[in-house]
């Protein structure tokens, strides 16, 4: 069977493993280049050694405090409100759920919605015993019981390959690093209100410190986005083919790709960037960059082109 299914999925998830490591590989670089700038070799490389490990445990800080309720704080984003399984205006929603779960060999997850007449969806949960789903209201009504499925399968194909709890970790770590790009500008800032004359130690401290913030900032706002729009594309790909493994239906996947495709925008995300990655589609309104690097999810017609390869359903 060409182009098999498990063979998208193993692919994907190794290119993730691959992009993960990039993160500290890149922000080493940037940094080492850097203090070449300013310092000898041997300095950087001493510098390199001593700054990493207090970057480290602000990011494992900042990730322990965020994982742990990091599901939460993504609904809270999105507007999400838990679904009532005992009304009978849900039945379709939750007989879908039923049936993608049963046919996954997973645990029914939680189901939210959010009141939007567009078309989108996301999963979160660090594990499937703990996993939930958000769909728009529009979603719900405009798809088909087969695409409604087709889509569910999609987001219990991230969260049975971990995908939701890469996104937190990555989106936290990203958080962190943010902060302590600001922390360190406002040292510049309390600094220069204190600074002494002929004050080597000081000089020598504001010049790591300055090394360590234009690490951060090129990364943070030049490198990092490309790597995650990269990652978020390559697990949709992953999602996809686990939608067509669990339903045997990716037609069904195709068709729902299609309507998807017309509105995804969520107002509710707008104010929250990297909530988009997570969704089914680009729920910030359709943005192409630099011929597509910048783009947090795959094109339509490319997802479809793969879809349509896969054989043996």
């Amino acid at each position: 069977m060409t182009n098999d299914v498990y063979q998208h999925i193993k692919r994907n998830n190794i290119k993730t493993i691959l992009l993960v490591l990039l993160f500290p590989i890149i922000l080493a670089l940037i940094m080492f280049v850097l203090s070449c700038v300013f310092m000898s070799v041997n300095e950087a490389l001493n510098l390199l050694y001593a700054a990493f490990p207090v970057i480290a445990c602000v990011c494992l800080i900042w990730t322990i405090i965020s994982y742990s309720c990091g599901s939460d704080m993504m609904l809270g984003f999105a507007g999400a409100r838990e679904l009532n399984d005992k009304d009978t205006e849900n039945k379709k929603v939750f007989k879908c759920v039923e049936n993608v779960a049963l046919a996954a060999g997973m645990p029914c997850p939680r189901v939210y919605v959010i009141h939007d007449d567009s078309l989108n969806a996301f999963a979160t949960g660090t594990s499937p015993k703990n996993a939930s789903i958000a769909l728009t209201s529009g979603i719900i009504k405009k798809l088909t019981p087969l695409e409604l499925e087709a889509v569910i399968a999609h987001e219990m194909g991230h969260i049975k390959n971990r995908d939701v709890r890469l996104d937190v970790i990555i989106i936290t770590c990203l958080g962190a690093l943010t902060l302590l790009a600001d922390l360190i500008a406002r040292t510049f800032v309390y600094s220069d209100h204190r600074k002494s004359s002929n004050n080597n130690n000081q000089n020598n401290a504001q010049a790591v410190l300055l090394v360590v913030w234009l690490s951060l900032i090129i990364f943070n706002l030049l490198l990092a986005p490309i790597i995650y729009f990269s990652l978020s594309r390559t697990r949709e790909y992953a999602a996809d083919a686990a939608s067509a493994h669990i339903t045997r239906n990716p037609s069904a996947l195709i068709s729902a790709l299609q309507k998807i495709s017309v509105d995804s925008r969520v107002e509710s995300l707008d104010n929250c960037k990297l909530m988009g990655n997570v969704c089914i589609a680009n729920p910030l309104g359709k943005k192409r960059m630099f011929a597509g690097i910048g783009d947090t999810h795959p094109s339509v017609e490319n997802r479809i082109k793969r879809l349509k390869s896969m054989r043996g359903f």
